[in-house]
């Protein structure tokens, strides 16, 4: 019942606002709230085909979808097809007729982010798009992030019906390995970085976090790994001079010197996700797997350890590796030697002034239709995505997609009475930033 009464009364909000959109403005509104059943059906047409990033037939039939839906909403298409090597499936690209046609564009010039692939494996189990209750579904992928790719194109698919893409310069790019980005990121992400270069604003539509809060930051991913080697012997020596204190406490003074360290630090986060020693280990980096053998009168001779880092700028990228360096380096306990290695993955969208422009369009577009400001999220609650790649080139803003619960989950879910005033709030701010 409460959560009744809080639809209501946004709505009765929105309903008080009409006055602050114009004419068109309007007529944008009323097309989406008369096509949202239709947006439920592509919604419920997405989530039900497999589309896990190395299902490549499946992200290709989801690609195929919303290739029809761009078209009707006016947009030329095409298929960027990925090398055989890399094992995916390549990405989707829709533009406006203005984005070849400089003279004939208006307003800023917009780069849209989708993505066709989900976390969902055809060997995982299924999870067909289902209504719980009158409000909310459940589906593979429905809020990360085939609801978000439904927002967009219902939103330009309104622009369309109005006549308000016909000057817009406008490309939309759904990638179909954002869950796991083909290797080397130079040819699974050139054309999409290429593409973006040559815009002016990135609107990225992964989870909403309700309706007045967007991303205007996310932090960046990257890996490390840790390998020591020490001596090895009968346990009965540890700890003294002449036999060493072995690979596993080394490993473990650095990691938690690690800890001790940066751990306090905002923004900044490091997981070992693997540690595995042993008096005979074995390790295969492609695969992320490795065996031992561990024996408790021997001391360990060797360790791996692997994990992530994340944090929200470069600069607080390389402070931290050199200080995991200085770490790893120094202070070594007998007969132990180690080494860190680093892995860039992706980028981070770092805070920016430009950023911020854009979040007061948005937040001018969400006063108007009485949800009120908008403001932004914790960069901290978010991972790395896609945006994150052409962060250093152009104005972003991400979250703009469908709200929800449970992404990555079987059991993932998304809230569809928020659905109609998230379509309207893209649609509108397309609109003004292309006006």
């Amino acid at each position: 019942m409460k959560k009744l009464l809080v639809v209501i009364l946004v709505a009765l909000s929105f309903t008080n606002a009409q006055a602050q959109l114009t004419k068109e403005e309007k007529k944008l509104m009323e097309y989406i709230d008369a096509n949202m059943p239709r947006a439920i059906e592509l919604l419920k047409e997405s989530v039900n085909v497999n589309s896990g990033t190395l299902n490549i037939e499946g992200v290709k039939k989801v690609g195929a979808i919303y290739r029809r839906e761009l078209e009707k909403a006016g947009m030329q298409t095409e298929w960027i097809s990925m090398p055989d090597s890399l094992k995916r499936a390549g990405h989707l690209v829709a533009s406006t007729p203005a984005v070849n046609n400089s003279k004939k564009s208006k307003g800023k010039k917009l780069f849209l982010i989708g993505h066709l692939d989900t976390v969902f494996e055809p060997d995982m189990p299924a999870n067909p798009f289902t209504m719980i209750n009158d409000s909310t579904a459940t589906g593979q992928g429905a809020n990360d992030m085939k609801g978000g790719d439904v927002v967009m194109i219902i939103a330009l698919q309104a622009l369309q019906a109005q006549g308000l893409l016909k000057d817009a310069a406008i490309t939309a790019y759904f990638t179909g390995d954002e869950e796991h980005a083909g290797y080397p990121r130079e040819v699974s992400r050139g054309d999409f970085i290429e593409r973006a270069k040559k815009a002016e604003v990135a609107l990225a539509f992964e989870g909403a976090n309700g309706l007045r809060s967007v991303a205007t930051a996310r932090r960046g991913a990257s890996g490390w790994k840790l390998e020591v080697n020490a001596k090895t012997g009968h346990s009965s020596g540890v700890f003294t001079p002449y036999a060493g204190y072995g690979a596993i406490y080394e490993a473990a003074r650095i990691l938690n010197s690690f800890r001790e360290q940066l751990s306090q630090e905002k923004y900044l986060t490091f997981n070992p996700g693997l540690f595995i020693g042993g008096s005979d280990m074995q390790y295969d980096d492609a695969k992320s797997f490795g065996s031992t053998i561990g024996k408790t009168n021997i001391i360990a001779p060797s360790t791996v350890v692997i994990g992530d880092l994340r944090f929200l700028t470069e600069e607080q990228k390389n402070k931290a590796r050199a200080v995991m360096s200085t770490i790893v380096n120094n202070n070594n306990l007998t007969g132990a030697r180690a080494k860190i290695t680093f892995q860039d993955g992706i980028p981070s969208m770092a805070p920016t002034e430009g950023n911020d422009k854009i979040l007061n369009i948005i937040s001018g577009v969400t006063v108007d239709m009485g949800l009120g400001a908008t403001v932004a999220g914790d960069p901290g609650s978010r991972g790395a995505g896609d945006i994150s790649y052409i962060a250093a080139y152009v104005d972003c803003i991400d979250g703009l997609g469908a709200s929800g619960k449970g992404a990555h989950a079987v059991g993932e879910t998304i809230n569809l009475n928020e659905l109609p005033f998230l379509i309207k709030r893209a649609a509108l701010t397309m609109h003004r930033l292309t006006k």
